[in-house]
């Protein structure tokens, strides 16, 4: 298969990117491997996106995935394995291999692990990293919420609306989270906050999580722990100049090789958010319709 422009993610970036080009002639390819929307269905409540006073991440990301199917871009659901650059760009998938002229690479950040022994086996049984996909299962149990960001605050607040308590654990003295998250999860009577604190070990029964110990030797009732500290940039396969994986792009998203921009949360820059997302796939877009029209 040959293609003009591939993407390779369809979070708020690479959804961008593809509404820009095909709008300006040019007929991407959106490859995915998950759902369209990414890291948007994780977000709970949106309050600072331009033109929506509130609204839930997966609703954001249902109105951005209709407007590019409405354009008829399309969309390859595969997980690509490999990635090379010679003369042309060639990516391998599962199911097979794509030639391009053009890459977009917004494939995000995966959420940052704890790595304590047993956390893989217990994803599914009392580990999350994702509260708005799994907090209804622990509906009127007791749940950790672990970080210090406004990110662990949104989740801590959407849990105490469902749970029957929650404790926040943050290894600082302070929280990152914005005041006014931080004022709304304390009105709730059902939540606690332990500073300077760390999870050390999960504690297990027959296999499902029922404690969490922390570094001062405390132990606390958690049938369910959702973590919250980060996220870190997925693998970079073309071997990118980069910054502790995030890949770095110039103004006009180019990384270090020809005809291959990166683009949202996987490049190296000051302000992760909706937004500056956006904007970085409408650059990358712009910057290769200009090229298409120049060779005309």
């Amino acid at each position: 298969m040959e293609e003009k422009v591939v993407i390779i993610g369809s979070g708020i970036a690479g959804m961008s990117s593809a509404i820009y080009l095909k709008r300006a002639g040019i007929d991407p390819l959106i490859m995915e491997k998950e759902v369209a929307g990414g890291q948007l269905h994780k977000a709970n409540v949106i309050e600072n996106y331009p033109g929506f006073e509130k609204i839930s991440g997966p609703d954001l990301a249902f109105n951005i995935y209709n407007q590019v199917k409405k354009l008829d871009v399309r969309y390859l659901y595969d997980e690509v394995i490999n990635i090379t650059k010679e003369d042309t760009i060639i990516i391998k998938t599962k199911k097979e291999e794509i030639k391009t002229k053009y890459l977009i690479i917004a494939t995000g950040r995966a959420p940052r692990k704890l790595n304590l022994e047993n956390e893989e086996r217990l994803i599914g049984k009392g580990i999350s990293y994702c509260a708005l996909c799994d907090g209804s299962l622990y509906k009127n149990k007791d749940v950790v919420v672990i970080g210090g960001g406004n990110s662990a605050i949104e989740d801590a607040i959407y849990l105490a609306n469902i749970c029957n308590k929650v404790s926040v654990i943050h290894r600082r003295n302070n929280l990152r989270a914005e005041d006014k998250l931080v004022e709304q999860l304390k009105e709730f009577p059902n939540t606690q906050i332990i500073y300077d604190n760390e999870v050390v070990e999960y504690i297990t029964n027959e296999d499902k999580l029922t404690k969490v110990k922390l570094k001062d030797n405390r132990e606390i009732k958690a049938d369910g722990v959702f973590i919250a500290i980060g996220y870190e940039p997925i693998a970079n396969m073309l071997k990118l100049e980069n910054d502790n994986n995030y890949i770095i792009v110039d103004s006009k998203m180019h990384t270090s090789l020809p005809n291959v921009y990166a683009i949202g949360d996987a490049i190296k820059k000051d302000v992760y958010q909706l937004v500056t997302a956006a904007n970085e796939g409408v650059i990358a877009a712009v910057d290769i319709i200009k090229h298409e029209k120049s060779n005309l």
